[in-house]
C-alpha cells in the first residue's frame, strides 16, 4: 500500500466524488479570523465537524454497553461551539460525505491543535467501497470543559491505495455502517 498525495486525492474527489463537498486547498481563515484548518493537504484531507453533536451525560446512570447502547447516554445538541464536559466525550459527524474506492483504505487522526489541548479525536478506518458521513468521537481528557468549533477542521484523513483491489469490499459484505447519515450509534 502507498500513501496517496494531494493530486491523487484531488482527482478522486473531483472525478469520482470521493469527498463531497471537496475543498481544494487548506483553509486557515474565515471571516477575518484564524480557524482550525480544513481541506486538502499534502498527503491527506482535513475534515470538518458539523454542528450536530451527541454529548455524553450520566443523568440516567446509563451503562455504556456497545451491545445494548442506549441513546439516554447522550444529549443531542446543534451548535456552532460544542462544550464537552471534563473527562467526557461527544459524538459528531463530518461535513464531508465519503465514497472510498475499492482499492483504497483510510486512516484518520485528530488534528494537533486539538491534541495539544488534551482533546483526542477517534475515527475508525474507511474501508474499501465504504461510503457515508464519518462518525467522529471527540474525547475531552482534561479536568476542564473543552470547546469544539463546528465548521472547522477536526481530523486528517490519510489515503492509502493498494496495488490490487480487495477480494471482498465493505459494500459487498453489507457493512453495518454503510451509507450512514447523521451521527450513528454502535450497532451489533
Amino acid at each position: 500500500m502507498a500513501i496517496k498525495p494531494d493530486h491523487w486525492i484531488r482527482r478522486m474527489a473531483l472525478e469520482h466524488g470521493m469527498i463531497a463537498p471537496f475543498v481544494d486547498k487548506q483553509v486557515r481563515h474565515a471571516n477575518g479570523q484564524h480557524i482550525v484548518s480544513y481541506g486538502l493537504s499534502s498527503y491527506g484531507y482535513d475534515i470538518r465537524v458539523s454542528d450536530e453533536f451527541k454529548v455524553f451525560t450520566n443523568v440516567y446512570h446509563t451503562v455504556v454497553d456497545p451491545k445494548k447502547f442506549s441513546n439516554d447516554a447522550f444529549v443531542d445538541i446543534h451548535t456552532d461551539v460544542c462544550i464537552i464536559p471534563p473527562n467526557s466525550f461527544a459524538l459528531a459527524r463530518s461535513i464531508e460525505y465519503f465514497r472510498i474506492p475499492r482499492s483504497a483504505l483510510t486512516l484518520c487522526l485528530g488534528k494537533s491543535t486539538y491534541a495539544r489541548c488534551g482533546i483526542i479525536v477517534n475515527v475508525t478506518p474507511f474501508e474499501p467501497e465504504w461510503e457515508g458521513f464519518a462518525t467522529i468521537e471527540i474525547s475531552n481528557t482534561t479536568p476542564l470543559p473543552a470547546k469544539i468549533y463546528s465548521g472547522e477542521g477536526i481530523a486528517q484523513v490519510i489515503f492509502f491505495e493498494a496495488e490490487q483491489e480487495c477480494e471482498v469490499s465493505y459494500a459487498e459484505r453489507a457493512g453495518k455502517y454503510m451509507g450512514q447519515v447523521g451521527i450513528v450509534l454502535p450497532r451489533i
